[in-house]
């Protein structure tokens, strides 16, 4: 059975990290993905994890009934400078055993490099990778990963190729609906390229910013190198769902054992309850229509 998570990033600034499985399961979900925060793996920092914070987090999520799907860190993967290249490997490798330790068996994250430096950031991946794969296979950990903007791999067929270039299971792939416009709005021709390998596709929406000519958003002085998109609640932006999880049901991800399907709307903190609420509701929807 597909798991339906809340990412709850919009609960950072009103919660405890120990609460979010509390809120997670009063907004209607079983399971949770646990994002970067201060308290537990923070973005590009080693873990703040000990031995007590791992045996309080099984034991409220337990409490709440709600069960961990993935770990979700962000860390400078595929860095071109090597001090921080090995500092990300060393804090993955930490990562991988915390997930080990939680019986967690997936990680989702982000290529982390820069796309200006595209060959040296693809290089240092795959440095990365000879010393983690070794490490996902004695844990028994997948690591899911997403081409994010502003990344040196944006388009989702490219990012796939690299993913498969390492020819390793312990790798799949994220699709992130929200980035499906700096992916190449390529979902029908890409899931059925992913096949089992595609392990978690976030639920967010966004517009389309290749729109009006490319003057949709408008960036001062004109050619501004930057990356725009949002995580907005399914409906709200020009993803178009249907195709979507048409496409996630065509090729087997709605009845696979363990797939994600993560909720992670981020625009609208002040009534992340209302959004929470309706977004399990929304791919519930998705899923019963498109199975």
């Amino acid at each position: 059975m597909v798991h339906i998570a809340l990412d709850p990033t919009p609960y950072h600034a009103t919660h405890d990290f120990l609460d979010f499985f509390d809120v997670a399961a009063a907004n209607g979900y079983e399971w949770i993905q646990l994002t970067p925060h201060p308290d537990w793996i923070p973005f590009f920092g080693h873990p703040r994890v000990d031995a007590a914070l791992i045996a309080a987090v099984g034991k409220r999520a337990a409490a709440a009934g709600v069960r961990i799907t993935s770990l979700l860190p962000v860390q400078r993967l595929s860095w071109p400078e090597e001090p921080l290249r090995q500092a990300a490997v060393r804090n993955l490798t930490r990562t991988i055993e915390i997930a080990a330790e939680l019986e967690v068996p997936v990680i989702n994250t982000e290529f982390s490099g820069r796309p200006e430096r595209a060959e040296e950031s693809e290089a240092g991946f795959y440095r990365s990778m000879e010393t983690l794969i070794p490490v996902l296979k004695r844990h028994g950990v997948t690591l899911n990963i997403d081409p994010h903007p502003d990344d040196f791999v944006e388009d989702g067929l490219a990012a796939w190729q690299i993913i498969r270039g390492l020819d390793s299971r312990s790798v799949g792939f994220v699709y992130v609906a929200s980035h499906t416009f700096h992916m190449g709005d390529r979902a029908e021709t890409l899931i059925p390229m992913l096949g089992d390998r595609l392990g978690a596709v976030y639920c967010a929406d966004s517009f389309d910013h290749h729109r009006s000519h490319g003057l949709r958003y408008i960036t001062n002085p004109p050619g501004n190198a930057v990356r725009v998109h949002q995580h907005l609640a399914i409906g709200d932006g020009d993803v178009d769902w249907d195709q979507l999880f048409a496409a996630l049901g065509a090729s087997g991800f709605l009845d696979r054992e363990g797939a994600i399907l993560c909720s992670n709307v981020f625009g609208e903190d002040e009534r992340a309850d209302e959004v929470s609420v309706a977004q399990a509701e929304r791919i519930r929807e998705l899923l019963a229509r498109h199975r």
